[in-house]
């Protein structure tokens, strides 16, 4: 699947987005190694906190639908802004636990931009596992 065309779930995603606080809705599409699309959108809660945004929720679906995590091919990510949007930093560090630091992220806005990262690039000096098992 080429990224107009992962860009393009994203954006139906998007409309999908629970957002009655910031009005603010993101869409996001992963591909797993089956060439299945996991959707995600944004979905907001009063407390904040509670909050999730749209590529931890498509990350989260599909771990849920029984997908292994570092097995994902590419994520699209769009919103309304006047640059290709980002994923946050809370993200970012969930994208480098759940898929191979090499994955392509295509991040977009509604004015068809298009710029493409990678999950390492995001986040570079990230903390991972093996952080936590002494760099083994």
């Amino acid at each position: 699947m080429d990224r107009q065309a992962l860009v393009a779930l994203a954006k139906q995603a998007m409309e999908k987005a629970y957002v009655p606080y910031s009005h603010f809705k993101v869409g996001s599409a992963l591909l797993d190694q089956q060439g299945r699309v996991h959707l995600g959108c944004n979905v907001e809660n009063a407390a904040y906190g509670p909050t999730n945004c749209a590529e931890r929720t498509a990350l989260f679906r599909a771990i849920a639908d029984g997908e292994a995590p570092r097995s994902f091919q590419a994520i699209a990510v769009i919103g309304d802004t006047p640059g290709p949007i980002t994923p946050c930093g809370v993200c970012r560090q969930v994208l480098i636990e759940l898929c191979p630091p090499d994955m392509p992220v295509y991040m977009a806005n509604l004015r068809g931009e298009i710029q493409e990262t990678t999950v390492a690039q995001l986040l570079p000096g990230a903390f991972t596992m093996n952080d936590l098992n002494g760099g083994t």
